[in-house]
């Protein structure tokens, strides 16, 4: 069954294809790794935004991640190609959050909700720059 994603938000899409020395001695992904793909479709969701990550540290600001929560659901293997859909749920004062899936075909492989705080470049918590918010804002529908 094809997994439902928002439709009532932009929500973003990478790919990424399973490499051998990413795998355990179960011949399949190893946990860890995941969280490097979502990563790397998290960053290739800003930089599409226009906010990549050396534009966020030219104007001193970071986006760091305080919380995750991932659901493992089957396992991905070498060669395989994964699509990873991502999209922000909400956005605060100093946090936002995060939401990832990533698809085997159809196939739900695993799922990640985070919180992500904006600091400056000392990792002292900062409110989110207003054209950041107001731009990711603009994502999200209001209630």
């Amino acid at each position: 069954m094809p997994v439902a994603l928002p439709a009532d938000r932009e929500v973003h899409e990478s790919s990424v294809k399973v490499r051998f020395y990413e795998l355990d001695p179960y011949d399949h992904v190893n946990h860890t790794n995941y969280f490097s793909y979502f990563e790397t479709a998290r960053i290739d969701y800003l930089t599409d935004m226009g906010w990549g990550l050396h534009r966020l540290k030219e104007q001193g600001w970071q986006l760091v991640v305080v919380e995750l929560n991932a659901r493992f659901s089957a396992a991905a293997r070498f060669g395989e190609e994964l699509t990873i859909h991502t999209w922000i749920e909400e956005v605060g004062r100093v946090k936002s959050t995060w939401r990832q899936i990533m698809l085997r075909g159809d196939e739900e492989v695993t799922r990640l909700t985070l919180s992500a705080a904006f600091t400056d470049l000392a990792g002292k918590p900062r409110r989110i720059p207003p054209e950041f918010a107001d731009h990711i804002r603009g994502l999200i529908p209001p209630d």
